[in-house]
């Protein structure tokens, strides 16, 4: 059997290390994820074993709220560039901005998020909300039940935070928007994340940079 020399074992230890702190490097300048490449990879804390890379895109279905974080820190004024479908008649894209980077779901009850939570129609494509922390009651802070998700269609999302402003568009269309009074920030709110509960839905082309 081969063994790793000396040298080679100091470099797998200098590579883990880089893996471990690559959670706390704030996104400086733009940053993009085609995920053309067989695994997630380190870049990325998946919180289920539902989330594949398959034909250059992000996958995933019945994570139950089990997220797929992004483990670099996004700048508080950000634009976030993504592309996104669902597979499934019930639609339920899903995410997540400024949470924590490791919480999930533990008992597929009422999801409380870290975050804001971005859902283009969910239960059962008959709501898309724009959500505070709680998906549900007071969490949802701005709403429109007029577009329901058509499945197998590929959307854009452009997802723009300035000042506490969230303003979300889909295909270049103003979407959602709402002003924050208390932005959510700093320790516990730096971190992105994709989601699921039940729907079969991908992720592409993810881009991410500092709002002008």
């Amino acid at each position: 059997m081969r063994t790793l020399g000396p040298i080679a074992i100091i470099l797998g230890a200098g590579v883990a290390s880089l893996a471990c702190r690559t959670k706390d490097l704030a996104i400086s300048a733009p940053f993009a994820d085609r995920f053309e490449r067989a695994e997630l990879g380190a870049d990325w804390n998946a919180t289920s074993p539902e989330y594949h890379v398959a034909a250059g895109a992000l996958t995933v279905k019945n994570a139950y709220n089990h997220p797929a974080w992004l483990r670099q820190r996004l700048p508080r004024d950000v634009v976030i560039d993504v592309d996104v479908m669902s597979r499934s008649s019930v639609g339920d894209i899903k995410i997540e901005l400024f949470g924590d980077g490791e919480s999930f779901d533990h008992d597929r009850g009422a999801y409380t998020s870290t975050g804001y939570v971005l859902i283009f129609g969910g239960w059962h494509n008959s709501l898309s909300v724009l959500c505070r922390i709680n998906e549900h009651d007071d969490g949802r802070k701005a709403q429109r039940a007029d577009r329901p998700v058509q499945p197998g269609r590929m959307y854009h999302w452009t997802v723009t935070r300035r000042g506490g402003t969230i303003d979300w568009k889909i295909d270049g269309q103003p979407f959602l928007t709402w002003t924050d009074p208390e932005p959510l920030a700093g320790k516990g709110h730096e971190y992105l994340a994709v989601n699921d509960w039940e729907s079969d839905v991908s992720f592409d082309n993810l881009e991410i940079k500092p709002a002008p």
